[in-house]
């Protein structure tokens, strides 16, 4: 049995494309020169163009049309590689939703660190800091199940601070308060 001939059982040897015919050539040539066509075309409207000023209004959509609010949002923080910063900033929204309304009345985020990946919350009080600090391991788990896998690794705890420290005209440079002018 030769090469050429089919094998019994009816299968038949690997099939050699067909060569094209004269119509199909002639498809592929016309198919060549409307592209050549085309490219011509544009580098001669690209050089009207350039001749007249730039670009010019047109009926057909190009990079200026205006854009829906929320898509031109979303581009822009796209380009310059925001996406963990206004995530994060999605979250300090929905704390309450995040955490609960008990603890969001307590506890309050107040930055997020991207290099460290440190979110630091501060509480009212000493036991909703003990509160959330015992909490920590858990909310950075729901956090990451938001806003991806790794983007909080710590959760930093403040306690409440005091009232800040005034400087006003009547203090002495370098004074610790009240208590140093005296002695």
């Amino acid at each position: 049995m030769s090469a050429e001939e089919p094998a019994k059982g009816g299968a038949e040897g690997p099939q050699k494309t067909p060569e094209p015919s004269g119509v199909d050539l002639a498809r592929v040539a016309l198919r060549a020169a409307k592209e050549q066509a085309r490219a011509r075309g544009d580098a001669a409207q690209q050089k009207k163009q350039a001749r007249r000023g730039g670009l010019r209004s047109g009926a057909r959509a190009d990079g200026r049309d205006p854009l829906p609010l929320g898509s031109a949002i979303n581009r822009l923080i796209t380009e310059r590689g925001w996406e963990t910063p206004a995530a994060v900033g999605g979250v300090m929204g929905r704390w309450p939703q995040i955490v609960g309304d008990d603890l969001a009345r307590h506890c309050v985020p107040q930055k997020y660190d991207e290099d460290e990946r440190v979110l630091t919350v501060q509480c009212d009080s000493t036991a909703w800091a003990t509160q959330l600090r015992l909490m920590a391991p858990q909310l950075v788990a729901r956090l990451n199940e938001d806003l991806g896998h790794g983007t909080v690794r710590l959760i930093k705890v403040l306690g409440p601070g005091g009232p800040p420290r005034r400087f006003g005209p009547l203090r002495a440079p370098g004074s610790t308060g009240p208590g140093d002018t005296y002695g």
